[in-house]
């Protein structure tokens, strides 16, 4: 299989090789995880070509058994060579029902060393967090930044390719395709669907599915704005809708678990005080946002813009908020005032 390398996040993942520590890639669907899992596998096989590598990818009918624990436990001891450093990678572990468990297991025994990813981040974030605290590193992978993007699609740094990463966004797969809204649109449409379906609606229990959709619509729209649950409520109500402001957190947090949306929280810079106000929201892949709407890219190009910034900062580990700084409202990044500059600072 050909992949290209991504090693902002295999940079990242290399000093923890051997640490006794399991490697957690978290994640939307489709951005690339499984990809960094086996270009992870690829060179611990060609710095130790003697390593015993144990491979699981849940989305192949070939480990279609492996539902439980139990399951999983007893196919890594069989696949254990004595005296032989053996390597465990797992791809899409959500769906393997009280991991954990098993996981916590062959931690403990020092057995293998593990590599795994997941797609569900109130599963990995809360439950790891509890049965494997201090056990495990999680890693996020988004979708590509833009110079990934260029060197995905071939393309040239200049305002065409630009334009191009803003509307069609980074899944990687779209490379595989044209790159026109036909093509793009349709595949991110699929995608969408099937997050939404799988990793928000049946995950998380959702009931108003109409609803859900009509706030995601709202977000998109509404990027980079101060968002208030409370606001919404008021303003449904007044279009004769009742929908609680519980059930709008709900759905904000069940968005957020399937990294369809960023939360970029507010903070007071100078005493690192939560504020009590609206949070905002951004899109994880512009594409995804762009293909559910009518895009007017000239009237939508500051959102696309802060959004992307956004992205970046999030993709090189930065902690992004918003707030004030003295007396001034501020965003993460002046962006209306340096929006022909912006990008060649990206690269």
């Amino acid at each position: 299989m050909e992949f290209i390398d991504r090693p902002i996040y295999t940079n990242r993942l290399e000093p923890f090789i051997d640490k006794g520590i399991i490697k957690v890639l978290t994640g939307q669907r489709r951005v690339g995880k499984s990809c960094v899992l086996l270009q992870m596998k690829r060179n611990i096989q060609q710095k130790n070509p003697d390593a015993n590598v144990i491979y699981i990818n849940k989305e192949s009918d070939e480990f279609r058994d492996i539902q439980t624990e139990v399951d999983l436990s007893s196919f890594v001891k069989k696949k254990l060579i004595k005296g032989k450093k053996s390597y465990l990678f797992i791809d899409e572990i959500q769906d393997i029902s009280n991991f954990e468990n098993s996981l916590r297991s062959l931690q403990a025994t020092d057995v293998c060393d593990i590599f795994c990813t997941g797609s569900n981040a109130k599963m990995l974030s809360s439950e790891l967090s509890t049965y494997l605290s201090g056990r495990y590193i999680e890693f996020r992978i988004h979708s590509l930044s833009f110079s990934e993007f260029m060197e995905f699609h071939h393309l040239e740094n200049h305002d065409e390719t630009l334009k191009k990463y803003l509307v069609y966004g980074g899944m990687p797969h779209l490379s595989k395709l044209v790159l026109n809204d036909e093509i793009a649109f349709e595949y991110l449409k699929n995608v969408y669907s099937t997050i939404l379906l799988k990793d928000v609606v049946s995950r998380e229990n959702i009931r108003n599915v109409d609803f859900l959709e009509t706030l995601v619509n709202y977000l998109s729209d509404n990027v980079g704005c101060i968002f208030s649950a409370n606001n919404i409520h008021k303003f449904l109500k007044n279009q004769r809708v009742e929908i609680s402001v519980n059930v709008i957190v709900n759905y904000l947090k069940a968005l957020t678990n399937a990294y369809i949306i960023n939360k970029v929280q507010r903070i007071d810079i100078k005493g690192l005080k939560k504020f009590e106000i609206g949070d905002k929201y951004y899109f994880e892949d512009l594409g995804l946002r762009n293909c559910q709407q009518h895009l007017e890219f000239s009237l939508d190009i500051n959102k696309l813009m802060e959004n992307a910034v956004c992205q970046h900062l999030r993709i090189n580990n930065y902690q992004v908020y918003v707030g004030k700084f003295g007396d001034c409202e501020i965003d993460f990044v002046a962006i209306k005032t340096i929006q022909e500059y912006i990008f060649r600072w990206l690269i």
